[in-house]
């Protein structure tokens, strides 16, 4: 997407469910038309936050509140005061990409907004620069200290399909050719990026282009990611949400996952190997 932290596109599907663990079903909607943001609209309610983030809405919706580690299809565009479109599930050609809300999938700015919104909306959000892509910019596409201007339709928050011991697994995009399953005898490669509330993409292995291999049986693998990944196989693309109890509990890890914090994993499976 660009020069942006890459949101999966998905296709929305239901999970093979293992025994033993509960699973959620999935409600499924109808595709979304692309944004608009060009046309005129009449603005419903305003809101400013202190820390600069400005709201204008055009539609109110009547879900839910949203909040941290609620996954939503949003359908949304980026542009900048000069007019540009710098982001947008459009680039992609999807009329709809999941947003997983306060694990810094975006930028500071968007996780703040997000928590400030509820299922329906559709609205404007001016992100001050600070919050989005400060000082630095993004080079040969956003200025340094650019403000940006997210237009954003919020149309549906998605369940789990699965829930293992408290990790949250969304099964977002499937092969359903491949059959062989990551289980407790074979082993899996996978690309994936971590993050945690307190700190973004603290492994990205696209990043370095170097995909990691497990076994299940592995010690240097959380148990809540092994377990997420159980019937997983080639080609699939999942979102993991990991409670601290089967991530890094207490102690957190070094200076990357603080104390009794989630760890949020975009996962796309490489291969899945017989032992």
């Amino acid at each position: 997407m660009n020069k942006f932290v890459g949101i999966f596109s998905v296709l929305l599907v239901t999970a093979c469910t293992p025994s033993g663990v509960e699973k959620v079903p999935v409600k499924k909607e109808p595709i979304a038309k692309q944004l608009n943001i060009d046309g005129s609209y009449k603005i419903v309610a305003t809101k400013r936050l202190e820390n600069g983030l400005s709201f204008a809405w055009y539609k109110k919706g009547k879900g839910a509140q949203l909040t941290a580690g609620d996954l939503v299809m949003i359908d949304y565009k980026v542009k900048l005061k000069d007019g540009s479109v710098v982001d947008g599930n459009h680039l992609l050609k999807r009329a709809e990409l999941p947003f997983l809300v306060g694990f810094n999938m975006q930028t500071t700015g968007w996780d703040l907004a997000f928590k400030e919104l509820n299922v329906g909306d559709f609205v404007r959000v001016i992100i001050p620069a600070e919050l989005a892509r400060g000082e630095v910019g993004v080079e040969g596409l956003i200025p340094p200290n650019a403000d940006n201007i997210l237009y954003v339709k919020i149309i549906r928050k998605v369940q789990p399909n699965r829930i293992v011991d408290g990790t949250k697994v969304w099964l977002l995009e499937e092969n359903k050719s491949n059959k062989l399953k990551f289980n407790k005898e074979n082993k899996i490669s996978i690309h994936f990026m971590a993050s945690s509330p307190s700190n973004r993409m603290f492994i990205n292995t696209f990043r370095t282009n170097q995909p990691f291999s497990f076994f299940f049986k592995a010690g240097n693998v959380v148990p809540g990611l092994k377990k997420a990944l159980i019937n997983a196989k080639t080609s699939d693309r999942l979102f993991v949400l990991v409670p601290p109890s089967e991530a890094y509990g207490a102690n957190g890890l070094i200076d990357l996952v603080k104390p009794n914090e989630s760890v949020f994993y975009n996962i796309m499976v490489m291969d899945v190997l017989k032992n």
